[in-house]
Formats: structure tokens, sequence, C-alpha cells
């Protein structure tokens, strides 16, 4: 009997995103554009500059770049959220991190679902920025139970898409044929639909309460909001984006421009505004329209440990309390200009952040290292030692993940500053994971594990006896 062969999960996601992504542009043409724009500035970035170019190539990370995206989707019931889960881990895809927006008036609590291993990121580094819906931050208790009962009544997964999700857990994968089937089937979860499942009078009444809680609950399903690629000059597409009929948000979210980027950085263009349909009383359809989806650009730098994680976070308060980003941009300058003011207390060279345990880097030894080895020599295990020797060098290793405020600030943007609400700061990374069915994965225990396990290896080698001794 032939054994069965299964398609590994990198390949269904790889396969997942390219679908995803041709899609989006179908739906959105101005992703389209901005997926050109980006290619050209990468382009011409790394033949600029290239160290850059090198580095990304003996890290075996140039090609990710071209391939990298991430999404977003906002759903509406725990069973959503868990569903969610099983899907995207036949991609090979998990829940890294938690996420609490209410602090930035946005009623959700969100992970990041995406893949973990360093081959899985750089055969394709797909993640989806998943928020579920915060029902018990709605002061409406009425409007509250009636959009409870919406959500319960819909279904975001075709019936195939949930047999191929069981098929899969019990069988340890799929074959070719069922991937296929797979990626198509789920990719309905995610298509844009034109006509609400609530009636106008509803929509406006949670528009009222919150534009995001309208998106979340009068849709069929959770339609892919942005899909983001990845730039090596943020500053640059900010820049030539009007050149493409495309208007830029007022201010790149997150850190200033740096030598030594950190973090996440993201713009976008703003959210269009669609036509939908709303079944009137009569069970005709009226004309209507709707404003959430949109187009999202990011830079992304070196993840920070919980010590620079602390200092950034501080310094954005810093800021934010020296001039906070209006939706409008109309202080965009005076915000930029307090940015990196305050931000010259974080340092912007790669060894100093490393000697000051502010960011994450993997270890390699350098040409002149393996040629010292080869010779035979011992080089010992004093990682400064051999890094003022020029035998080890160090790489930033990449944030994969997401950061909050830069998360709500381009939401508002996108809203307007009627979208911005409060909300009590409300965590609940407990109930959150109740309804996820795992626990989500600790980023920074994620990122010291890398750097361990590069550096322990980096240090084998340089040390490792020769054959002859």
């Amino acid at each position: 009997m032939k054994e069965r062969t299964y398609v590994s999960t990198a390949a269904i996601r790889s396969e997942f995103s390219a679908a995803m992504s041709a899609m989006y542009r179908d739906e959105v043409p101005a992703y389209g554009t901005l997926m050109a724009l980006v290619a050209r500035v990468n382009d011409e970035t790394l033949a600029a500059d290239p160290h850059l170019k090198g580095r990304l190539e003996a890290t075996d990370s140039l090609e990710r770049i071209s391939e990298e995206r991430h999404g977003a989707i906002r759903l509406g019931t725990p069973d959503e959220l868990s569903m969610m889960r099983r899907v995207f881990a036949i991609m090979g895809m998990y829940p890294v991190g938690y996420y609490d927006l209410s602090t930035a008036g946005v009623p959700v609590h969100s992970t990041a679902f995406r893949p973990v291993g360093d081959a899985a990121l750089k055969r394709n580094p797909f993640r989806v920025f998943t928020s579920l819906l915060r029902l018990d931050l709605i002061a409406d208790e009425t409007l509250r139970d009636e959009a409870a009962k919406v959500l319960a009544a819909r279904k975001i997964f075709t019936d195939h898409a949930i047999e191929l999700v069981g098929k899969a857990e019990r069988d340890g994968g799929l074959d070719a044929a069922d991937a296929k089937a797979f990626v198509h089937e789920v990719l309905e979860t995610f298509r844009w639909h034109d006509k609400a499942i609530v009636s106008a009078d509803m929509y406006r009444r949670l528009h009222d309460a919150h534009r995001l809680i309208a998106d979340v609950v009068s849709f069929r399903g959770p339609h892919i909001n942005h899909l983001t690629p990845r730039t090596l000059d943020i500053d640059r597409v900010q820049a030539l984006m009007p050149a493409e009929g495309i208007a830029p948000k007022a201010v790149v979210e997150g850190p200033p421009t740096r030598n030594c980027p950190i973090l996440l950085r993201q713009t976008s263009f703003k959210a269009l505004e669609e036509p939908v349909s709303f079944i009137g009383e009569d069970g005709t359809w009226k004309a209507g329209s709707h404003t959430a989806r949109f187009g999202e650009i990011e830079q992304r730098g070196i993840a920070l440990t919980p010590k620079g994680r602390a200092l950034y976070d501080r310094l954005l308060n810093d800021t934010r309390a020296i001039a906070r980003p209006a939706a409008d941009g109309s202080n965009a300058a005076a915000y930029e200009a307090a940015l990196a003011k305050v931000f010259q207390a974080f340092p912007d060279d790669w060894n100093a952040i490393r000697k000051e345990g502010l960011g994450y880097f993997a270890y390699s030894l350098t040409d002149k290292g393996r040629a010292a080895r080869a010779s035979g020599r011992n080089l010992g295990e004093d990682i400064e030692a051999l890094i003022a020797a020029g035998h080890v060098q160090f790489d930033p290793i990449v944030y994969e993940d997401f950061l909050p405020v830069s998360a709500a600030g381009i939401f508002q943007s996108n809203l307007g500053d009627e979208a911005t609400q409060e909300f009590a700061a409300s965590p609940n990374q407990v109930m959150f994971e109740r309804d996820l069915g795992v626990a989500v994965l600790d980023e920074f225990a994620h990122y010291a594990g890398i750097e361990k396990a590069s550096m322990e290896e980096c240090l084998g080698a340089a040390s490792m006896a020769d054959a002859a001794e």
C-alpha cells in the first residue's frame, strides 16, 4: 500500500498567503499599487546599502522580505477564535503574545498567529493579527445582547473547511488535493461581503458605540481588513505614496527614524468608504456604506528585551506627554520633533544596544573566526573577547510581533477621532486564553531562546577541540 504524502505546513502557509494577497489585490486595487511601490523602494535600498544586503544574504533573510505579509482580522466570539486557532495550526502558525487594546480606546484583545521556528520564518513569515471583540466593554446592555445574538447565529467557516481541519488533526496533515481545497475553503472566511447581516438602524447603533464594533458584528465573516508588506525604508515609502495617488496617514507609528531600527514602524493609507447594503423591514436591500479596510506598510527592527521594551515604553509615554498625535495629522510636525528628541535616550548603535542588554542578537563566527578554527585553533568561550578579536559577529534578531499603541494609532487614523473612546483598561489574558483554547507563547522567552541557542552554537564552534586533539 502506497504511503500517503502530506504537504508541509510551510507550503500550505505560503499558498494561503499568496491566495490572500491575490484576493485582496482584486478587492482593494490600491494594495497592488502599494506592493509595487514597496518592492521598488526595497530594491533601491538594497542597491544603496551593500552591507545590509550582505547581512540579509548571510543570515538567509533576504528572500523573506519580498514574501513577507501580515494581515489583520477581528472575530466576534470565543468559538470563532478557537476554530481560527485550529485553522492556523494547519499552516504552522501559533498564537504569540497577548495584546490588550482597551487601554488605547479599542474594545478588543488580541494575539498574533505566526510561524515560530527560524526555518519556518525564513520560508514564509506570514502573520495574522487576530482580535476578539470585547462585548463586555459595550456599555449599552440591550445593544450588547443584540450583538451577541447576531454573532451567535453566524457561521464564518464553510462546512468543508471544518471537515478538512478535523481531517488534518486526525491524520497529522493534508495531502496535495486536500491542502489545495483547504486553502480555497478557508479563503472564503476572509472574503469581503457587501451585504450586511444587520439592519441599517442596528448598524448605526453599533457604529455609535464604536466603529470597530460595527465592523465585527455587521457582516458574515471577518473580512481581512489589511495586508501589510514589509519595507526596508518606511520613510521613503511614506514620501512617495502621494505621487502614486495614495494618501498616507500623517504620522508613522512607532519609534522615530534611526540608524539601528527597533521594534516596528507602521504607516497606512486611509480606509476605503465602500458601498454596503442593509436589509430593510420590508425585505428589500437599502444602499449604505462602511469604512474599515485600508492599506498598511511596516518596517521591522530588532526585538527588544524586557529592559529595552521598558525603555521604549517610557520614552513613548514621555513623547506623548509632550504631544499626542492627532488622527487628522494637524500636529504631526510637533509630534515627530518630540519623538526624535525624546528617543535620543535610546542608544542608536548595535553594540551599545547589545552591551546594555536592550535587544536580542544572533551570534555566528566571522570568516576570520572560521578560518582560525579551520587551522585548528581553539578560540575560547569569552564572547566579548571573540567579538573584539573579530572572530564572532552579531546580527539583530528581527521583531516578529506587534505594538498595541501603534495598532490603535492605525485604527484611529483610519476611523477618525470619534473612534477614540474611553474604555476601562481591562486586560484579561486568562479569559482570552480560555477562549483561545491554549496559552499564548511569551515573546520575550521566545526571542531569548533564539539568542541563547545561537550563542551556544557559536561558542561551541569557536572552542571545539580539533580532531587531532
